[in-house]
This record gives structure tokens, C-alpha cells and sequence, in this order.
């Protein structure tokens, strides 16, 4: 077995590995960009090397200075994670021409199922059904919209070169074909560095099943179940869970046999995912992802294996510990907590994690993650905060499990999915398992309901707990020091404006001999008592509620009743101005580059016209008119590079230009 692991990736996988690795013994050696210098992975490692800049094509993506830290610190093998340089053959090269262990499959093995086309055709030679479409090598346009007519419409266009929904777009009709290919090419060519594509038929209600296999350099080949990963936005994965439920016995059977003829078709070695496309009865093969994936946890947790280990085991030469896969025990969901704004079609977010803590360490119950309190998500990096997993005896048990364990999770200082996860884990359709990738638009209404009001109790235990909080603090501070509504007569009061997703709520708080009585928007006063002897907690009619909180400037996260949310505390004393003086001005909503603009001064749009796309953590981010109106001004241009709030359109009303 290996002495030292050089880990060549970041976040919650580089974490995962390191904990395998150390448990067997392995000195583990991290690297980092200018961005993660302080990160977790880093504080986890044996020792840390910094290799560039905090863009990963200085740093992550930096063969030649991850081989070279490798070289000096003597480490044996390199563990790539998943993205970044894990699916790279050329990588792997350079890792056996420096004679360092390369933990993944062969180079061969990599570039064959690298190609979707290329993968395409080596699966019908071995047998394996695909979706019918076109992997040729005419990439002209006119070419392409000829085969996605023979195709017939709906047809989806799909990134040669990678995965993980970059360069994937559906088309609907012959009209919309064009500019969909445009837009799938440029996020192609920045995602990979190769702006061909594929066509395929797309399936009105598929599903996304995968199967986990692992192969030694001996020739033997198992497959360790079925995952399902239909729920997806954006054509990247939500939630997934093992083994695939509602499969029948056949079909399941097909899957473990089609999954292990591909993997010997390319000599396959190590860890590997073979994803289908799976509607009714019939499967068709995907793609292959010749590394270890996200949702391997699910796996982990149905047949109490470690697949680090099983991967460095294979890597240093030994053979798989098992001849046939074992039997699937209960099953197990993960989700994936994004930083993320749900309600604005899943746009990423940056920030602090003013709050960061997961659900309660017990039997069933798991969380990995590469993040804590304080760290900063960054636009550099996939947003993804941490996977929270659960198993148990039967998939509801396991559902109510991982719907606990996300109730019990806390995140504050960004925009986060947690609960629009809340809501997902406890649909009746998600229940009752009816799964498809159309899962979240067809359900978004409920998923991702409209702004909605901070119920009054919320606020009223709120205001509870925060000035009591404040009292405590500053008790012994001087009277006059002490803005609490103290008064020698009578009876004090204080007054907290608060802003929600909906509106300003006016919170009138009265101290009643130890009690609070609390008016909200001018209705019935409510009686709280605080408690902070134990933990933020406030009694409503003699019901305690526990109320954590973070603010964070003047910004607060409120959890209560199982619920998070935003609100924002209102200086009166403050100017107008604001969102007012910010009216038709269009900015970046986070960091990014402008890739393309599509209108220009004097241009004339109308409500919902796209005006200009911006690329943004691995997304691309469509701009559009909130109003008719005129461009009076571009503050940028395609290629520029913006930050957070820079301006790219501004509008004027009609009649005012």
C-alpha cells in the first residue's frame, strides 16, 4: 500500500479522501490555490503546497505543478477526486511518466469514454443499446440542424467533450435549433476546451439510472448497484439514492450486465459510473464517468463498503477484495446543499458562512463536507456546501431520515437550496418515487413557492430572544449606554423594522416584569419569554420554540418552526434612495465574464428580452429586461471580466427616451 497521497483536488472530496487515507495510515498531502489557502482541506492535510491563483486553470488545472509538488514531496500516488484533471488522460500519462501512481482508470480507458461520440460507438460494438442520434464528425451547422431533423424534434444537443449538464441544451422545434447549438458550443469551448457535439433523441420522461462498478488490473469486473439521479436542475444532480427504486427485477439485471460489458469494452480499471438514459422498459447507455462520483456515498452506505479505499487498493496493485457485489442493505438518499438561489432559477451565490453546522452525529445519518463556519464561497468553485446522506431498512424510512437531518442543518450569510432540500424530501411525488429529470419543473410550484411573509410569531420570538441577547450583553454597561427602552415611569418599549421576502414589518417590543409583550404590524400582542440559559430559545403560550438566528451586519437568518428566513433589520433614520435610484440599471448579479451582448444603445426591448449572457461558476447566467424600455448605456462588453454588481444594461421607461 502506498506510504503518501498527494490529493489533486479541493472542497468535500479532497476531505473524504483524506479521511480513508489516514485511517489506513497513508500521509496525505493537499494542494491549494491563492483561495484555499485557509481551507478545510488544507487544515485536514499532513502538508499543504500552494500551486497558483485562485482560477482553476492556474492552480486545480496545473498538471505540470501538481506532478512537480508530487516529485518534491515524494508522494507515491495521486489521487485526482472527480473534476478538475480526474477524467484528463493526459494527466494519468504524466502521473506513470513521472512514476507516480495514477488513482484511476488507464489513459486509454479515459480518452475512449472522454468522447461521448467516440464512447457512443464502442458501446453499440460491445452490444450496449444506445439513444438513437448523431456522434459524427460533420460539425457544420447546417449539417447538424440536417441530422437533428432526422432525429426529429425534440432533440438534445450535448457537449462531445464532458458532462455535468455544460454544453446541454434541449430543443423543441426546428426554429429554436440554431441558437440553442450557439449556446451550446460556447459553453462547450469554456467548459472543456471543445465546442463539438452529439445529437440525441430527447426522452420525454426519462429517468437517470447509473450503476457503480469497480475493476482490477486482473480482469475481473463487479458492479455494485443502481443509483437513480433523475432529480436535477439544470441538467446537474439534486438528490440521488441506491439502489434505484421501482426497477423491475429484469431490468435491473440488464443494467449490471450492459454496465460491466462497457467497462470491459475500454480494459477498464478502478472505479467508474456507467449512466443510463431508462424510460419504461427500455435503457439506453449514456455516458461513463471514469472516476469516482459525488453520489458515491449512497453506495457507501448500502453495502457498508469504503470505495477510497477499494480505489487505492486497486491503484497500488491489489485485487478487488470481492468477487461479486454484495447485497444491497436498506436504502440511502443524498442531497447536495448548494449555495444557490432556488428562486431565481438556481443562480449561484457567494459569500460567508456567517452560520454553518449539520445535523446531529448518529447511526444513518451522514454529512461530507469541505467548508465551515466563517469560510467564504467563492465564484472560483462549484458552489456545492456540503451532501447530506441518510440510510435506513426502507427508502420512506431513509426519506424521513434525510428530511430530519436537513431540518436540523443550519446555514446562514448566502442564498441556499436547504429549503427548497426540506421541501423536495418530503413531496408526496418524491414519495412516491415519481422520478424522472422533469421532477422539479413539474413540481416547482410547491418546491419553489413565491416570497412569502415571516408569520408574526416568528417575529415576535425573534425580537424576544435578539434584545435579550443585547440586554445580557451590555447589562452592565452604563444607563445611558443601554438603548433597551428603559424609563423611570411607565413602561418601555422598543421598535425593530424588519424586511422580508414580501414587505417592512413593524416589531413594537414592551418588557412586562420579565415577560415581553410583543405587537407585530399593529395586531394582537403576543406574550414571549425568553431563554438564553441553554440555547436561543423563546416561549409562545407557554410553548418553547428553539429560535437560532445569525446576523451578520445588518442581514439575519432566522430559523422557527423548522422554516428559515432572510430578513433584514431597517435603520428609519436611514436616506431613500436604494432600490429607487437603482431602477433600470441591470447588474451582475455575481462575478463572472460577459460572453455576449445582444443589444446596443438606442435598442428599443421589451419585458423578458435577453440583453446580454454572462458565464459565472461553471453557469451561464441570462440577463434579461425586467420592463419595456430603451438601452440609454452598456457598462461592458462580451469578453469583459465584472464583478459583483457591475452595471451591463441600463434602461430608460419609453416615454422618457
Amino acid at each position: 500500500m502506498f506510504r503518501s497521497l498527494l490529493i489533486a483536488n479541493r472542497g468535500e472530496i479532497a476531505c473524504r479522501i483524506m479521511r480513508t487515507a489516514q485511517r489506513m495510515g497513508i500521509r496525505c498531502i493537499a494542494v491549494f490555490s491563492e483561495a484555499d489557502a485557509g481551507a478545510l482541506h488544507v487544515a485536514l492535510a499532513h502538508e499543504a503546497h500552494p500551486i497558483g491563483p485562485a482560477a482553476a486553470r492556474e492552480s486545480y488545472l496545473r498538471a505540470d505543478r501538481i506532478i512537480a509538488v508530487a516529485k518534491a514531496t515524494g508522494a507515491e500516488a495521486i489521487h485526482p477526486g472527480y473534476g478538475f484533471l480526474s477524467e484528463n488522460a493526459d494527466f494519468a500519462e504524466a502521473c506513470a511518466a513521472a512514476g507516480i501512481a495514477f488513482v484511476g482508470p488507464p489513459p486509454a480507458a479515459i480518452r475512449a469514454m472522454g468522447s461521448k461520440a467516440e464512447s457512443k460507438a464502442l458501446m453499440v460494438a460491445a452490444g450496449v443499446p444506445v439513444v438513437p442520434g448523431y456522434h459524427g464528425e460533420d460539425q457544420s451547422e447546417d449539417h447538424l440542424a440536417a441530422e437533428a431533423a432526422r432525429i426529429g424534434f425534440p432533440v438534445l444537443i450535448k457537449a462531445s467533450a464532458g458532462g455535468g449538464g455544460k454544453g446541454m441544451r434541449p430543443v423543441l422545434s426546428p426554429a429554436e435549433f440554431r441558437e440553442e447549438l450557439a449556446g451550446a458550443r460556447r459553453e462547450a469551448k469554456a467548459a472543456f476546451g471543445d465546442d463539438r457535439v452529439l445529437l440525441e433523441r430527447y426522452l420525454q420522461k426519462p429517468r437517470h439510472v447509473e450503476v457503480q462498478v469497480f475493476a482490477d488490473s486482473e480482469g475481473r469486473t463487479i458492479h455494485l448497484h443502481t443509483r437513480d439521479c433523475s432529480v436535477q436542475r439544470r441538467h446537474q444532480k439534486v438528490l440521488e439514492e441506491a439502489p434505484a427504486p421501482d426497477l423491475a427485477p429484469a431490468l435491473r439485471e440488464r443494467l449490471h450486465d450492459a454496465a460491466i460489458a462497457a467497462a470491459r469494452a475500454v480494459g477498464y480499471v478502478n472505479a467508474g459510473t456507467i449512466e443510463f438514459i431508462v424510460e419504461g422498459d427500455d435503457a439506453f447507455f449514456m455516458e461513463m464517468n471514469t472516476r469516482l462520483q459525488v453520489e458515491h456515498p449512497v453506495t457507501e452506505m448500502i453495502t457498508g463498503l469504503d470505495l477510497v479505499e477499494w480505489q487505492l487498493r486497486i491503484a497500488a496493485g491489489e485485487p478487488l477484495p470481492l468477487d461479486e457485489a454484495p447485497e444491497a442493505m436498506g436504502h440511502a438518499v443524498e442531497v447536495r446543499l448548494y449555495a444557490e438561489d432556488p428562486g431565481a432559477d438556481f443562480r449561484p451565490s457567494i459569500g460567508r458562512l456567517s452560520r454553518f453546522f449539520g445535523p446531529a452525529q448518529r447511526p444513518g445519518v451522514r454529512m461530507d463536507t469541505g467548508v465551515r463556519d466563517g469560510d467564504r464561497i467563492t465564484p472560483h468553485y462549484d458552489p456545492m456546501i456540503a451532501k447530506v446522506i441518510a440510510a435506513a431498512p426502507d427508502r420512506d424510512s431513509a426519506l424521513d431520515r434525510l428530511h430530519t437531518a436537513l431540518t436540523e442543518t443550519q446555514v446562514a450569510g448566502l442564498s441556499t437550496n436547504l429549503g427548497f432540500l426540506r421541501r423536495l424530501t418530503a413531496h408526496p411525488a418524491m414519495r412516491a418515487a415519481e422520478l424522472d429529470t422533469g421532477f422539479i419543473a413539474r413540481h416547482a410550484a410547491e418546491l419553489i413557492p413565491p416570497p412569502r411573509e415571516t408569520p408574526a410569531r416568528a417575529l415576535a420570538a425573534f425580537a424576544a430572544v435578539y434584545l435579550e441577547r443585547l440586554r445580557l450583553r451590555i447589562e452592565s454597561a452604563s444607563p445611558w449606554d443601554v438603548c433597551l427602552g428603559f424609563r423611570l415611569f411607565g413602561e418601555g418599549e422598543q421598535l425593530l423594522l424588519l424586511r422580508d421576502e414580501a414587505r417592512l414589518r413593524r416589531v413594537l417590543v414592551r418588557r412586562r416584569r420579565g415577560a415581553m409583550q410583543v405587537v407585530v404590524d399593529g395586531g394582537t400582542p403576543i406574550s414571549v419569554r425568553a431563554d438564553l440559559s441553554v440555547d436561543l430559545r423563546a416561549a409562545i403560550d407557554g410553548v418553547w420554540h428553539r429560535v437560532p438566528f445569525t446576523v451578520d451586519g445588518d442581514a439575519i437568518a432566522l430559523t422557527f418552526g423548522g422554516e428559515d428566513y432572510d430578513l433584514r433589520l431597517v435603520d428609519p433614520h436611514a436616506p431613500l434612495g436604494g432600490d429607487a435610484a437603482a431602477e433600470g440599471r441591470l447588474s451582475a448579479p455575481i462575478p463572472g465574464r460577459v460572453v455576449q451582448m445582444l443589444v446596443s444603445v438606442g435598442d428599443r426591448v421589451v419585458r423578458g428580452q435577453l440583453v446580454a449572457i454572462l458565464e459565472a461558476m461553471k453557469t451561464e447566467l441570462r440577463i434579461s429586461a425586467p420592463a419595456d424600455g430603451v438601452v440609454t448605456h452598456l457598462g461592458c462588453a462580451a469578453g469583459d471580466s465584472v464583478e459583483e454588481g457591475t452595471e451591463i444594461v441600463t434602461l430608460a421607461p419609453v416615454e422618457d427616451a
